[in-house]
């Protein structure tokens, strides 16, 4: 399941983030790619712990926890901290498959990669190329969203970032341990959560929603890993 949260960032917050990582020194994006991923990684990056990187994943965790478009799909249980990256003169990121595992610098929690997401930083029309391909059982999607909105789509997923040929491409990348691991169990359940809030909408009485809530809880109840 690819799904498209917008406006996490208004785009008055967004042009202030743009600015601050505009000014800020970078590494190279190799530094937390896996061996394989290694090989085919040309891109920059604020390495973890970095002062701003925090700031900016910091506040989108909060966005995070009280959006309830990715609460639905996504379930979390953990969240690997927010990383943020450049792609910029030809940078690009071929084929790859994320690590399923990930550790944080300085810490002993691990988090099992179930989710991986995308937030833009970078409007649409200030960089040529810079798509992220992602290739799954549903096809192949080029996906480029507008400043401040995030994709969400399965780590499983064979993906890549086109090379980037003019101006400069920010965004934010992290990972979501789900409640749920299997990604089809998960499709269903926010499938069917998005049903019943549109029924408590249109027929707030309906005596189904409790049998239809009392069945989603059920189905979560089994699936789900804690």
């Amino acid at each position: 399941m690819l799904l498209h949260i917008p406006g996490l960032f208004t785009r008055e917050e967004v042009l202030r983030i743009r600015q601050a990582l505009e000014q800020t020194e970078w590494a190279d994006g190799r530094i937390t790619a896996g061996h394989q991923s290694a090989k085919v990684k040309h891109n920059l990056q604020l390495p973890e712990g970095h002062p701003l990187a925090k700031e900016i994943g910091a506040a989108m965790l909060e966005r995070l926890w009280q959006n309830p478009l990715f609460m639905s799909a996504a379930l979390p249980h953990k969240v690997f901290p927010p990383l943020v990256n450049c792609y910029t003169g030809g940078g690009s990121f071929d084929f790859h498959i994320d690590n399923s595992v990930r550790q944080a610098q300085g810490s002993i929690e691990r988090v099992r990669t179930d989710l991986s997401s995308t937030l833009f930083f970078s409007d649409t029309d200030d960089y040529d190329g810079g798509e992220l391909v992602i290739q799954d059982t549903f096809g192949t999607r080029a996906v480029k969203l507008p400043a401040g909105d995030m994709l969400l789509y399965p780590a499983t997923s064979l993906h890549k970032v086109n090379a980037v040929t003019r101006g400069a491409r920010y965004a934010s990348f992290f990972w979501t341990q789900s409640l749920v691991r299997d990604d089809g169990h998960r499709t269903l359940l926010f499938e069917m959560d998005t049903a019943i809030q549109q029924l408590s909408r249109d027929i707030p009485d309906h005596p189904s929603l409790i049998q239809l809530t009392g069945t989603y809880h059920n189905l979560l109840r089994q699936w789900v890993e804690v």
